[in-house]
């Protein structure tokens, strides 16, 4: 418990995982929280304090598991292992533990507690001069990135980036992110600190670094080490990134795209679950980091479409390219986890198996190729020699740990050595007896193991006198019946058998650890090779969504053109899929047309236009196919989404608060190269006051800031505008009346909405049809008041219902007593009722 109290002195905001024999033991308060949220049993062991000290454990064998639901619910875990062997320690101390590792969320490695399709991001953040240094580490892939950003500019970057934890000074503040801190102090000197990390004399060679990114990447740098008691991953040299690079979206805009996360915290039915068709962990990362961060230079957009295009146009390539990728592990993890010591056979296996991959993907890519295939191409070169090493050395199958003979037989002589003392002592012994009997003449001689003693030699008491003569033979025991005697020879093979296990798993795990070695120094060539296999795993992705359906290769350029034909939404239309057909639209934001228009009622389609607008740009930007016949887009800088209403009731914001702070945005930070899609601004406040906002907005957007715009609105009276902003483009969504219903036909035509059809819609939501009537009544009557809604004593909602007409059925009926009549008067009556119902139809 002394460890213990001093391992938790240390760590005393996580978790401690305590080693004890076969499992991690938790205790006090620590035990206390597992036990509820790991619904394991709650129990004691020994006092402190003459209390009974709280306790829970879980095995050790299964440990990541248990961790990651820990994790998950925002813990952090201190791992106190035992770092002696108990054969070696002397006496009866206990046995010595310390920590070593601290596990928490942006500091993971094991594929367990990992998802591969994700990145797994721990952000620092300095505050300095007025700016913000910010760096980002994936120690699980070795991604080391920085950046220096304004304060507003922060929460646009972590919304890109979605960090699992962030490091940040106790006073900046975070929103929505606030759960994620963990508070922590720029260190000192930070410059020396961070070239000291990677072992050189000037970060310069890395590229031009602000002082503020360097406060950050240091303080990153810093927590790491300390989460892994003192060792360092290996990490790519920091970065410098230029945010000005990227479309900048803000936290609401990809909330409302669900670009990589759907608003339920999942990621089915989002954009990234529709267009991705990679085949690794590493592939499925790189698509999701295109997606969240789409480029702002076309040139560079150009060399993505190109790369996926020449896959498109040479099928026999793209189809050896699959094969050879499915076979493909994650290199980049498993170098991650090799570097800290991690490591397992099955790492080594992958890396193995990835650089067999490369080879053959090396192999197909020839002739001219485009600059995303030709840079792939080069770093495809594994190192041959590594390669072949780790194919003899690695046992089949391979196992999950050292100990369970990951080795090859035949790869290391002296393990085979070792393994055959261990495994083949039974053979060992038979031949040495029957050497032993041939040698010394006795042909009862037996070799038999005795607890005490150890393998012995046994021969009976008349052959014993005779074996006096040989020197190299010594008395062990007499007995009544015979002698037991030994060698030097024997006595050694008998304490090479007794530690033969020991040293064959020692033996065993030098090895690997030599295999770890080399692997660890081949490591940039090992890492570059992961990148481009992941490069060409996208390439491949986006050339299966331009062969499988109508997507196309879009026209990119920086001048504002913007053309969709026949688009499409994506997620929707995947949705739709085998049960009808997604209705594709036209979109025209050119020259004297920017600002669209679009009116029409609830239901028809106007939210999942805007939305599949805004998609088409980020996949174009990212490099990848869009869906629809053709498409010509100028570069968008900066994509604003206003779709969709929420709240935000924890910061005290209505709906109504949260549209208006999210508008302003828009109009603070929206460009002449914006795109901006809102829909029904306005509506969370009366009438007037609503088509007041929506009508001054829609003039900035229009005059001040010029940017391509797509403006839903219910307030159909704005299409009015048409002549006083003349880049103002009126459109409407087709519906059909039949029979006082209406039938949506999702189609966008130019013109407005004579009116909003809201109470269409509420019968169509199965409102009750007493209220219907009545909201069609009210509707009336303030359609005809609409010249003047303060006119007359009286508005219609304030009006009493009004009274029904007279129904002389149902006042033949309330007059009935049935049990005072005759069976002749029922069946008159009977006909009197018959009369009156006819008359009423």
């Amino acid at each position: 418990m002394a460890q213990w109290f001093a391992a938790k002195s240390k760590h005393p905001d996580a978790l401690v995982f305590f080693r004890m024999g076969d499992f991690f033991e938790l205790f006090f308060g620590d035990a206390e929280a597992a036990a509820t949220v790991l619904d394991i049993q709650l129990t004691a062991r020994g006092e402190h304090a003459g209390q009974p000290i709280p306790m829970c454990g879980v095995p050790a064998h299964a440990a990541d598991a248990y961790l990651l639901r820990l994790i998950r619910k925002g813990f952090r875990v201190a791992i106190a292992d035992q770092v002696e062997d108990a054969k070696a320690r002397s006496g009866k101390a206990p046995i010595r533990r310390e920590v070593v590792r601290l596990v928490t969320p942006g500091t993971l490695t094991e594929e367990a507690l990992l998802e591969g399709s994700r990145s797994n991001i721990l952000l620092s953040v300095a505050p300095h001069d007025g700016r913000i240094g910010t760096a980002w580490i994936d120690i699980s892939t070795g991604l080391f990135e920085t950046a220096e950003v304004e304060p507003e500019g922060l929460a646009r970057l972590l919304a890109r980036l979605d960090p699992a934890e962030i490091l940040a000074p106790a006073d900046l503040a975070l929103g929505e992110w606030q759960s994620r801190r963990v508070s922590v102090a720029v260190p000192d000197a930070p410059r020396r600190r961070l070239a000291e990390a990677f072992g050189v004399a000037s970060l310069s060679a890395f590229g031009s670094f602000g002082d503020a990114e360097v406060a950050a990447a240091a303080a990153a740098i810093d927590y790491v080490r300390s989460t892994q008691a003192g060792k360092l991953p290996r990490l790519s040299h920091p970065a410098p990134q230029t945010v000005a690079g990227r479309m900048e979206m803000d936290a609401s805009t990809r909330a409302s795209l669900e670009i990589v996360r759907a608003r339920d915290g999942t990621h089915a039915h989002t954009l990234l679950s529709v267009v991705d068709h990679t085949l690794t962990a590493a592939g499925a990362r790189l698509l999701a980091e295109w997606l969240v961060a789409p480029l702002v230079d076309a040139g560079a957009i150009r060399n993505r479409q190109d790369g996926w295009r020449w896959l498109l146009e040479n099928q026999e390539a793209a189809r050896a390219i699959r094969t050879a990728l499915r076979g493909s592990g994650d290199m980049a993890r498993a170098l991650a986890r090799v570097s800290l010591g991690r490591g397992g056979p099955r790492d080594l296996a992958g890396l193995r198996d990835a650089l067999a991959a490369a080879a053959r993907c090396r192999a197909i890519l020839t002739g001219p190729l485009p600059p995303l295939l030709s840079d792939a191409a080069r770093a495809l070169e594994p190192p041959q020699a590594l390669v072949e090493t780790l194919s003899s050395a690695l046992a089949e199958p391979v196992p999950l740990r050292v100990d369970d003979s990951a080795i090859a037989s035949g790869f290391d002589p002296q393990l085979d050595a070792e393994r055959r003392l261990r495994d083949d002592s039974r053979r060992i012994i038979a031949t040495m007896q029957l050497d032993y009997a041939q040698r010394f003449g006795v042909a009862s001689l037996k070799i038999k193991h005795h607890q005490q003693l150890g393998y012995v030699i046994e021969v009976p008491a008349a052959s014993a006198e005779k074996l006096r003569a040989f020197p190299e033979l010594s008395l062990r025991q007499g007995t009544a019946s015979g002698a037991r005697l030994s060698t030097p020879e024997l006595a050694d093979l008998d304490r090479r058998i007794a530690e033969a296990s020991d040293r064959a798993a020692a033996r065993e795990r030098a090895v690997f650890a030599s295999l770890c070695g080399q692997v660890l120094a081949e490591a940039e060539r090992l890492a570059a090779c992961a990148s481009a296999l992941a490069a060409l795993d996208v390439a491949q992705s986006c050339a299966r969504l331009a062969e499988a359906a109508r997507w196309c290769r879009p026209t990119v350029s920086d001048d504002p053109a913007f053309s969709i034909v026949a688009g499409r939404h994506p997620v929707v239309e995947a949705a739709l899929a085998g049960r009808s057909a997604f209705v594709p639209n036209d979109c025209d934001l050119s020259g004297e047309r920017r600002v669209l228009l679009l009116t029409g009622p609830n239901m028809a389609g106007k939210s999942t236009f805007l939305r599949q607008n805004a998609l088409t740009v980020v996949l174009a930007q990212a490099g990848l196919p869009v869906p629809a016949e053709a498409a010509s887009l100028g570069i968008v800088d900066r994509l604003f989404s206003r779709v969709g209403a929420a709240d935000d009731l924890a910061r005290g914001l209505s709906t109504f608060m949260v549209e208006m702070t999210e508008t302003a945005a828009i109009l603070h930070q929206a460009g002449p190269r914006s795109l901006v899609v809102v829909d029904e601004i306005g509506r969370g406040t009366a009438t007037l006051d609503g088509l007041a906002i929506a009508w001054a907005v829609l003039e900035a957007l229009h005059n001040a800031i010029r940017c391509r715009v797509i403006f839903a609105t219910h307030f159909h009276e704005l299409a009015g505008l048409s002549g006083e902003l003349p880049r103002l483009a009126p459109h409407t969504m087709r519906i059909r009346e039949y029979r006082g219903e209406i039938v949506f036909q999702h189609e966008v035509i130019r013109g407005a909405a004579r009116r909003s059809f809201g109470v269409q819609v509420a019968r169509l939501a199965g409102i009750p049809p007493a209220v219907v009537k009545r909201a069609a009544s009210l509707l009336t009557s303030l359609e005809a008041r609409a010249g003047n809604l303060t006119e007359g004593a009286a508005l219609p909602l304030l009006a009493p219902s009004p009274t029904p007409a007279a129904d002389p059925l149902r006042e033949a009926i309330a007059t009935i007593e049935p049990d005072r009549l005759s069976p002749r008067e029922a069946l008159q009556e009977l006909y009197r009722l018959k009369e009156l119902s006819a008359v009423a139809v």
